[in-house]
């Protein structure tokens, strides 16, 4: 199991942001989830993603990028895409 890092974590896994993508997982275990904000509303000065991106991959380095995506969905709030990305993590790593 990877060692834990400073910064932002998930139930256990770090999350890290680049612009409008967020990677959940470390690159050291075997998978590794990104979600990619798709959409977003404005509600006073705050932007909320209203259509989320969520893809389960390997993360392997010998495998080409198509071949790493294991599960994608389309989560409709960033609530949603964080809750079936701890689902789908956990079980990655567990094996199942």
């Amino acid at each position: 199991m990877a060692q834990k890092t400073e910064g932002l974590s998930y139930r256990n896994h770090p999350l890290r942001r680049i612009d409008k993508i967020i990677y959940y997982g470390s690159m050291a275990d075997s998978h590794i989830i990104m979600m990619q904000v798709k959409e977003t509303k404005k509600e006073k000065d705050l932007e909320i993603a209203t259509k989320v991106s969520v893809e389960l991959q390997r993360t392997a380095p010998d495998l080409k990028s198509r071949d790493r995506v294991v599960k994608r969905s389309e989560k409709n709030s960033l609530y949603e895409a964080m809750d079936i990305s701890a689902i789908w993590l956990e079980r990655a790593l567990a094996g199942k």
